[in-house]
């Protein structure tokens, strides 16, 4: 009895793992297709890596932070991501505009609080741009937990002082709070609608040791969630995995963080239907 109990849990979990795979495989085309535009109100840092991801995945970036733009231009884009990494009060206004014409106009933004708990006016700023309401938050640990109770603590930068498991329950309150996808990025990366709960567990330690990787795959969900906008919880957790996967095929090639930038690129460019079929890994914790 116990060694067929054991396997339906197998069966079980094979099968949700390979629906997974095709859910995530069938976004992946269609952004491909679609190659959506994807404004990115982001941090110095990130801009290259951000825009040559959303390129190699099939969407189309577009880099235009001024508030002289936003009316004009956002408009026209399928989502925004905001991105609060190298924050001044001059940069501020111009994400909430974005954030606002998205709101209006039924188009899903997806926030990422960078260093959240590193200063009052991050924190600050963070905390008004949740109540604009985005459909996704994606942070590291320490970022979710800090945003979740609204209070500064121990930092290390952008850098998480706290594993993606310790921030589950902080992101299944955020979520609660705010109505938004809360996705947490570790050796796990978890998103919950705060209710549910699923894991995505591709990606290798040494994407770590690139800078602005974390936001890179903000961009990707915001263009996964772009493609099925009324499915942003299987849209974050494809596109997490997705963005893991070329990981582990780029690691398999690469020498070093510096070779590995070049070759998560290539890698997320050339996915392919069996390799995304067979190795997305995604189980439910809920």
């Amino acid at each position: 009895m116990a060694d067929q109990q054991h396997a339906n849990t197998n069966t079980n979990t094979n099968t949700n793992t390979n629906t997974w795979g095709s859910t995530s495989w069938t976004r992946l085309s269609s952004l491909r297709q679609q190659s959506p535009l994807i404004q990115c109100i982001t941090n110095l840092v990130s801009m290259d890596i951000m825009a040559n991801t959303l390129l190699a995945a099939g969407a189309s970036p577009a880099m235009v932070h001024s508030i002289l733009e936003i009316p004009d231009f956002t408009p026209h884009t399928q989502a925004v991501v905001i991105n609060v990494g190298t924050l001044t009060p001059d940069w501020l206004p111009a994400m909430k505009a974005a954030a606002g014409v998205a709101n209006q106009l039924g188009k899903p933004w997806v926030l990422d609080p960078a260093a959240v708990g590193a200063s009052g006016f991050r924190l600050k700023a963070c905390l008004e741009l949740i109540e604009l309401k985005p459909t996704v938050v994606r942070g590291n640990g320490s970022e979710i937990i800090a945003l979740s109770m609204a209070s500064l603590g121990s930092t290390k930068g952008a850098d998480s002082l706290h594993e993606s498991s310790d921030a589950v329950e902080a992101a299944k309150s955020l979520a609660k709070s705010s109505g938004s996808i809360v996705a947490i990025s570790g050796s796990v990366d978890f998103v919950t609608d705060g209710q549910r709960v699923v894991g995505a567990h591709n990606g290798v330690p040494m994407l770590q040791k690139i800078t602005a990787t974390g936001c890179a795959v903000t961009a990707l969900i915001a263009a996964f969630v772009a493609i099925d906008p009324t499915h942003a919880f299987e849209a974050t957790a494809s596109a997490l995995s997705v963005y893991g996967l070329a990981g582990e095929i780029g690691m398999g090639l690469a020498k070093g963080p510096a070779s590995l930038r070049m070759h998560l690129i290539d890698s997320l460019h050339g996915l392919d239907q069996e390799t995304v079929l067979q190795r997305v890994k995604i189980t439910s914790f809920s």
